[in-house]
């Protein structure tokens, strides 16, 4: 058991059997009486986010999570199936859970994969991934006076803000903890 307070984000704890894990984690400490601590999580078999409202002092269930190193194969329309990279399991994981990790998601990527109970159940992006531009916005000539964005579409599907002179066939580098665009690669 681990205390609310020590709840942070990336977190996973278990409640009536769900697993979550820490989004988002909030301290408030009003004048008199205890803290309040309210943590944005999603629960990570079904994908669902939800808030939850602690007290201070209130304990939850940890649990203990294995990490495993694989390898995105393929998507089959519901699951998204990665091999291990030490003992060529396939495991699989459902579209809904990954969200919109999935858009940046691409063939042959290494991912971190966790796994609770030899159940997978999240992934780990890395810190940025790099994707082809396959359509884009036109841009207007000479609007150059301020910092002109367009919307890109990459190889995933994933659709991102970048600069003006951004076109198809470039490769953009995005950071996954957002989805932003950082540079051309």
């Amino acid at each position: 058991m681990i205390d609310v307070n020590d709840l942070r984000k990336g977190v996973t704890f278990e409640i009536d059997k769900n697993l979550y894990k820490v989004l988002d984690y909030h301290h408030h400490k009003p004048g008199r009486g205890n803290a309040t601590i309210r943590i944005r999580t999603i629960n990570l078999r079904t994908g669902t986010n939800l808030e939850m409202t602690f007290q201070s002092g209130d304990r939850v269930q940890d649990v203990r999570l294995d990490y495993h190193n694989v390898q995105y194969l393929y998507n089959d329309g519901q699951f998204y199936h990665f091999m291990d990279l030490e003992t060529y399991e396939q495991p699989a994981i459902p579209g809904e859970v990954l969200g919109d990790q999935a858009l940046m998601l691409k063939e042959g990527m290494e991912v971190k994969l966790t796994i609770y109970e030899n159940e997978p159940l999240d992934v780990e992006l890395p810190l940025t991934v790099d994707l082809l531009v396959t359509d884009a916005e036109m841009s207007v000539r000479g609007d150059t006076a301020t910092g002109v964005t367009k919307k890109v579409t990459t190889e995933t599907g994933l659709q991102v803000q970048v600069p003006g002179f951004v076109d198809v066939g470039d490769r953009i580098r995005i950071n996954t903890t957002d989805g932003s665009y950082v540079t051309r690669a």
